[in-house]
């Protein structure tokens, strides 16, 4: 039976990363990319030197500033990250053509072939981030493993400039002692209910019984035991083969602000376009979904009269679709914004031409 080899490939810091790659005068500075401290910004990206204050993505500039206020803020320039994703995915396929993106600085590969041949993958894993340094200028960390959960929770325990490889039949092992906020799924809130019942590790999770997981947390109970246990069968999907784009992000915090619940929109936004840019074609259908604190989760969907592509387009359906449901008092704990109804990049409407 062939064992998967998957690897979570993860960029450092990415927005800071490139900022300081394009101005030298900021390697070794802590950096913050995002709005300005002075209206309602947000920071969208930091440098490990600005972390070490307290400083984390999606923190009000203002916090973040009173944290760190010898930081340098820097605007963002999504272009610009657009195109180092772009060449960094590029290499990753250079590899495997099964590749999956989940953001512009983070990707899944399928390297099972290169386990089958022999090559041990902390060779692979090593010559990965040799390659990206080399090519970019950029430092990736990178988690192995037999799955993708596994995978990306290894790639996070050895971040900045990691490399972790969970050797098969060593997934249980290596999540047991894990907090159990680090389980893919596992926000604030549940957290807080898992601790209530004394459940403080993924070992401790683990240990439930699926009736135990169901009856606390309906149909997704078992699929976060299974995880717990290194158990998560699903595929790398290239993208290719999808028949519609999406990007969704899960809050560390629940969101209630509408100017921080836009600014995570800008981002999906941005990814989406970036995929839709790599496949030539565009899409006529913008859906949002939105999942509640409460874990009740639903989508709005918006048919456009001509297809688009870019960034600022989908962002204005999926803001639109987005500002009816913000209301004083509703918080949300996931959001995701996806187009489909593909088009070519030649088949243009006449409202385009």
């Amino acid at each position: 039976m062939t064992i998967p080899c998957i690897i979570h490939a993860d960029l450092d810091a990415f927005y800071a990363s490139v900022e300081a790659l394009d101005n030298p005068l900021l390697k070794g500075k802590p950096v913050l990319v995002g709005g300005s401290p002075e209206g309602r910004g947000v920071v969208a990206s930091c440098s490990y030197e600005a972390r070490s204050f307290g400083v984390r993505a999606a923190m009000p500039m203002a916090q973040a500033m009173r944290l760190c206020p010898h930081a340098i803020v820097t605007p963002p320039r999504f272009h610009r990250y657009e195109e180092m994703s772009g060449k960094i995915m590029a290499l990753f396929r250079s590899i495997t053509p099964l590749v999956e993106p989940i953001s512009l600085d983070e990707a899944f590969l399928d390297i099972t072939h290169l386990g089958e041949r022999g090559v041990p993958m902390t060779v692979v894993g090593r010559s990965l981030k040799e390659r990206v340094k080399a090519e970019t200028g950029l430092v990736i960390s990178v988690g192995v493993a037999s799955s993708k959960s596994v995978a990306k929770i290894a790639s996070d325990a050895c971040k900045p400039d990691g490399l972790l490889v969970v050797e098969p039949g060593q997934e249980r092992a290596f999540l047991s002692p894990l907090p159990v906020k680090d389980l893919w799924g596992v926000g604030p809130r549940t957290e807080e209910r898992l601790r209530a019942e004394g459940i403080l590790t993924l070992g401790d999770l683990a240990r439930q019984s699926d009736a135990w997981a169901r009856q606390r947390f309906g149909k997704r109970g078992p699929e976060l035991l299974a995880l717990s246990r290194g158990e998560d069968h699903r595929p790398v999907l290239p993208e290719h083969e999808a028949k519609s784009m999406s990007a969704e992000v899960t809050f560390e915090s629940d969101l209630s602000d509408p100017e921080a619940i836009a600014f995570q929109l800008s981002k999906l936004c941005l990814r989406v376009a970036l995929r839709l840019a790599r496949e030539g074609v565009k899409g006529r259908t913008v859906t949002v979904k939105l999942r509640l604190a409460d874990f009740t989760t639903f989508t709005r969907s918006l048919s456009l009269p001509a297809p688009v592509s870019d960034a600022a387009a989908i962002q204005r359906a999926a803001q639109h679709l987005v500002s009816k449901e913000t209301r004083p008092g509703r918080r949300f704990r996931l959001l995701g914004v996806g187009v489909s109804n593909f088009t070519g990049e030649g088949q243009l409407s006449l409202l385009e031409s």
